[in-house]
Formats: structure tokens, sequence, C-alpha cells
């Protein structure tokens, strides 16, 4: 028990947080304007031309804190407060999905890991809970779906890690790119950015711990295993 409580408990607990801290750092700064008037439409459409990205279309999604950029069909979606909003949390949300476009332009290399590994993952997180699923509810299939669980979780693992120096180096190139772009201006505005990004970064660490913590669970439940058999 103690052994789930620091692997798996700890970790959900970490994410929990994060989401807190990300919802909470967007609702206080989502009701602080920029001074220069800006939306987050706006703002992504600037920096994508003062980029010379021509190609990527602006989209606004019913989705509360979905923003994301879709590489392979060149989309930068942002949800309605980030889209028609002029705030600072719209403002660095927008920009950081930018970074992400910035970086497929240059074809920056974890971004790239991270799309190559993105079909396998997919697969990896369909399957998952079958596996789970059938270990629990099939006693002979134990060991192996333990196995293939823990080869899951690897792959999944992978993913998160390359993830986080992809968030990492966007949300970097949004807080350079708003203050140069005269978007927000330093001091409180350019500090609600960082307190925005940064709670959003946490997350990702968060769910990276989380996947890690559940990998070694699963490694240390065959070792145990193996221990056993012997």
């Amino acid at each position: 028990m103690m052994l789930w409580i620091l692997l798996i408990g700890v970790p959900i607990l970490l994410g929990l947080w994060a989401q807190m801290r990300v919802s909470s750092a967007f609702s206080r700064w989502k009701q602080v304007a920029a001074t220069s008037g800006v939306t987050g439409a706006q703002a992504a459409r600037e920096i994508l031309a003062a980029a010379n990205i021509r190609d990527v279309e602006v989209l606004e999604i019913n989705d509360m804190l979905g923003d994301h950029y879709d590489p392979s069909n060149k989309r930068l979606c942002l949800s309605t407060d980030v889209y028609n909003t002029p705030s600072v949390a719209a403002l660095g949300i927008a920009a950081h999905e930018c970074g992400h476009a910035i970086q497929h332009q240059k074809a920056y290399a974890p971004l790239q890991w991270r799309m190559a590994i993105v079909p396998l993952t997919m697969i990896v997180s369909n399957i998952l809970p079958f596996i789970i699923l059938a270990g629990i509810f099939i006693p002979m299939l134990g060991h192996k779906a333990i196995m293939i669980a823990a080869l899951c979780y690897t792959v999944l693992a992978i993913f998160q890690l390359i993830t986080l120096p992809v968030e990492f180096d966007a949300s970097r190139r949004a807080k350079i790119i708003l203050q140069q772009m005269g978007m927000v201006q330093p001091g409180e505005e350019a500090g609600g950015v960082n307190k925005v990004l940064d709670a959003a970064a946490l997350t990702y660490v968060a769910a990276f711990v989380a996947t890690l913590g559940t990998l070694l669970y699963y490694i240390l439940i065959l070792t145990g295993n193996r221990s056993d058999e012997r």
C-alpha cells in the first residue's frame, strides 16, 4: 500500500494541484485586460505574420483551456475566452501556441520527435484500458498483462518526457515575443503571463511524474513476481 501511495497516489495529488493552479492563474489573469487591447486571436495572427508563417489558420473552439496547435493540419485552435478576449491570460496562451507553430516552422527537434511518436502513443492509449481490465478479470493473464502495461507506460513516459522541452520552449518564446511586440507591458502584465504559462507547464511535469510513477510501480511488481517464482 505504501508503494502505491508513493508512486501513484502522490503523483495523482500533484496532478490535481497543478490543474488547480492553472485554473486559478487563468481565472485571475483573464480578468486583467492588457493595455494593448489585443485579443488572443489578433495576437496569434500578428505573431504568425511577424514570423513569416502564412499557412497556419487561427480558429475558435468551444473548449475551455483546450487551446492547442495542430501541426498535422496547421491549425492554431484557441478557446473562446482566449480567442475573443484582450486579457493577459489570453495573450499568454495564444503566444504559447504560436510558439509551437514557430517550432514547427524551424523544425525544432523535440517537436519533430513528439510528432513522430504521436501515432504510437495514440495506439497505446487506446489499448491500455483493455490491458488493465484483462489483468484484473483474467487471472491467468495477470503477469503478461502487467508486462504489456509496463511497455505501454514506457511509451507514454517517453512521449511526456519529450513534451517537456517542447512546452517549456514554447512558453519561453511566448514571453519574449509578447514583450518584443509590445502586446504586454513589463511589470504586472508580463508577470501575469509568466504565472499563467508557468502554471500550465507544471501540469506537464505532473503528467510525466504520474506516468513515471505508474511505470515504476509495474516494474517493481514484475520484479517481485520474478523473485517469487525463483
